[in-house]
């Protein structure tokens, strides 16, 4: 693992893995997105970004097979999975699917 954004303990928080490589160009431009939403749901999702290069087996155990890859963990198990280069209302649609909608993320209702 190359290193997580947010706080340093465990907690009841859910974790979303972004899998990528240095020598992946849609990764690297993905990193001020992924940022930027860490920043807005710290307090109920923690970010840890692994290199594939770095942690093959990590990478494998999640059958990771292109890079960026982005897997949500709830407890133990990976609930949500997007691949390839993708768009901030993709991530955000994924967090709010299921985590909930958040004051930072879609609102429901009028």
């Amino acid at each position: 693992m190359t290193g997580r954004t947010g706080g340093s303990g465990r907690n009841s928080r859910d974790l979303l893995l972004f899998f990528s490589a240095q020598r992946s160009g849609p990764a690297r431009r993905m990193d001020s997105l992924l940022a930027q939403l860490a920043r807005k749901e710290r307090h109920r999702l923690e970010l840890t970004r692994v290199d594939v290069d770095e942690s093959p087996e990590l990478a494998r155990r999640f059958k990771v097979r292109q890079v960026p890859t982005l897997v949500l963990v709830r407890g133990k198990r990976a609930v949500a999975r997007l691949e390839g280069k993708v768009r901030a209302t993709d991530i955000e649609h994924l967090v709010a699917q299921h985590l909930g909608a958040s004051e930072t993320g879609r609102r429901k209702g009028p």
